[in-house]
């Protein structure tokens, strides 16, 4: 279970600045899953799905509309992003629903029988996320599945100059354990093996998209939105520290994302997604 008085903070407000790179990922996952066999229903009840860190609610219901009649719930630790979900609850289309809890997703397991267990963006804040595979995927109905994306770019100079300004003599002291470790995340053989032991088929990809980003400091401000959380947590009450070290992230930033001449920002952006189908019978 995570330390709540040291998990990040976040900001919704500041997450949905860019909506449209971020749920991009989410609408080609869920055309992959349903471009095969539906996922299953239990007899008599509609499909019933988990969006796993649902953040802001958005998608959620992005979840929910390509879905339609299930009833959809989104789980999140965030109680700034529930706050925000709850604007999302209710009706769904096809005679579905939406609703939204909180949990812990690393001790997160279905309750009941799920068809489809869907995370956007979220696994990578799980330390040993790929342990609850089996757990998650006993949860599923025969035929059920786990679908989710992470970012696949730790390795990124967004990510790297972060880790140095950290690790650095100005800020070791007080920033040098906010962060987690260079690969919160699986490689691509990591994730097969572990899905595949839970009997899974599996379906796995990376796509590197060329993020166009636009205004000034444009790479600092997605930054904030996400992999900047805990930083911008820990320095929370330092107010002048915060700006500082934003202000020489920035400056670092600039140099490895210069701005083009049309007036953009490419940030690219690498991400890996899994489909894992448990077998029908």
């Amino acid at each position: 279970m995570s330390d709540e008085s040291t998990a990040p903070r976040w900001d919704p407000g500041q997450y949905l600045r860019h909506a449209d790179h971020r749920l991009r990922p989410l609408r080609e996952l869920l055309d992959r899953v349903a471009d095969g066999p539906e996922p299953p229903t239990a007899p008599g009840t509609p499909l019933r799905v988990a969006d796993l860190g649902c953040g802001p609610g958005t998608p959620t219901r992005m979840v929910a509309a390509r879905f339609p009649g299930a009833r959809v719930t989104g789980w999140d630790n965030s109680r700034e992003m529930l706050e925000a979900a709850r604007e999302h609850a209710g009706p769904a289309p096809g005679g579905g629903l939406v609703d939204f809890a909180r949990s812990d997703l690393a001790d997160w397991r279905p309750a009941e029988p799920h068809g489809l267990i869907v995370s956007n963006a979220a696994l990578q804040w799980i330390p040993g996320h790929a342990e609850r595979f089996p757990k998650w995927v006993a949860g599923l109905l025969p035929g059920g599945v786990l679908a989710f994306q992470v970012p696949d770019n730790f390795d990124a100079p967004s990510h790297v100059l972060l880790r140095e300004l950290c690790a650095s003599p100005r800020w070791r002291d007080r920033l040098g354990r906010v962060l987690r470790g260079p690969t919160p995340i699986l490689d691509p053989d990591g994730y097969h093996d572990a899905l595949a032991a839970t009997g899974c088929s599996v379906d796995l990809w990376t796509t590197e998209y060329r993020q166009l980003l636009t205004g000034p400091d444009p790479v600092l401000e997605w930054t904030r939105g996400t992999a900047l959380r805990p930083v911008l947590t820990a320095l929370a009450d330092a107010p002048a520290e915060r700006e500082a070290f934003s202000a020489e992230y920035a400056e670092r930033l600039r140099g490895a994302y210069p701005r083009r001449p049309d007036g953009t920002t490419v940030f690219p952006f690498r991400r890996l997604f899994a489909v894992a189908r448990r077998p029908a019978g």
